[in-house]
């Protein structure tokens, strides 16, 4: 077994550095959903996060740790929209430049937003290149860090903290589930979730059409994939991540898919009967426990919902279809 990128205790420590900047977000419950799947469910509700999603906790974590060196020279990263609105949002906490590579096609809100929190923007074809060697380009002019959206220690431990959260709010749990993507979100939930509540299954939610999670832990490797097709934005990462994928395949994370068509329906499901935003990529999580995609009959399950930014137009076509 290798050494893991991160421990219990960095959670702990970025759980301290994150006080008075993220928010504790609540954790909901719905008598509905309880009795649909036959579970006892607690939401953790991170599309009510500070920039709207849980992704302020490890960009915040990361750049509060930069040098005096990397402060002068900013920060840089690639993100559909999240983790650059986080980073944004964090760099300018901290009273450092920030510059993030977003895609053509990434939602006007989440452009807006990293501007609106003083990120310069560059833009890219997600489908024809590779954000990072453009990344990389701008560390060697700029003299900028980049800090990933998700394969970072920094950020890893940043993440967990919302399972620390929830754990602390709700006591110990038969599983918990939360959307995939790179894996940053789902190693951080692991590590806390093996040290608070060791006995509790830890399940990842990828697109149906971008399981590349699912493959890799299957076969026993990191597996690359094209950037897939998917509402799920935020969960368009081609492969887990060299720090991500060793705590995922470590700690006995499994993963599942979920289909557009169902995060469509979850969406509405929040909507209606809780009165909750939450994006697609936010429902992956929940998606998966509603349509069965394993037992969850008579278990406590923990559901992170991730984010909540999605263009208003947007949701209203989605779930008005």
């Amino acid at each position: 077994m290798t050494s893991l990128a991160i421990s219990y205790d960095d959670v702990a420590q970025a759980h301290e550095r994150l006080a008075g900047i993220a928010h504790r977000t609540p954790v909901m419950r719905s008598a509905t959903a309880d009795a649909r799947t036959g579970a006892t469910l607690f939401f953790k509700c991170e599309n009510l996060q500070r920039i709207g999603a849980f992704k302020i906790r490890g960009a915040y974590n990361a750049v509060a740790q930069f040098t005096p060196t990397q402060r002068a020279g900013g920060v840089v990263t690639f993100s559909s929209g999240n983790h650059g609105q986080a980073i944004a949002r964090a760099a300018q906490l901290l009273g450092i430049r920030a510059l993030v590579v977003m895609p053509k096609d990434a939602p006007a809100m989440k452009v807006a937003a990293t501007e609106g929190y003083g990120g310069e923007v560059v833009r890219y074809d997600r489908y024809a290149e590779d954000p990072s060697l453009i990344v990389e380009r701008i560390v060697a002019e700029r003299g900028m860090t980049f800090i990933p959206p998700f394969d970072h220690p920094h950020v890893m431990a940043g993440q967990g903290t919302a399972a620390k959260e929830l754990f602390e709010e709700v006591g110990e749990l038969d599983m918990i589930v939360t959307p995939l993507g790179g894996g940053g979100l789902l190693s951080g939930t692991a590590t806390v979730a093996r040290h608070l509540s060791p006995h509790c299954e830890i399940v990842g939610v990828e697109p149906e059409a971008g399981n590349d999670g699912q493959q890799s832990l299957a076969q026993g490797k990191i597996v690359r994939i094209e950037t897939p097709k998917t509402i799920a934005d935020a969960a368009q990462s081609r492969s887990l991540g060299q720090h991500t994928f060793p705590v995922l395949q470590q700690l006995g994370a499994r993963v599942v898919t979920a289909t557009d068509d169902q995060l469509v329906e979850t969406m509405k499901f929040f909507a209606v009967r809780m009165k909750l935003i939450v994006e697609p990529t936010g429902c992956l999580g929940a998606a998966a426990v509603f349509n069965g995609q394993f037992d969850v009959r008579g278990k406590r399950v923990g559901v992170v919902l991730s984010g909540g930014n999605i263009d208003l137009a947007r949701f209203a076509a989605l779930v008005g279809a």
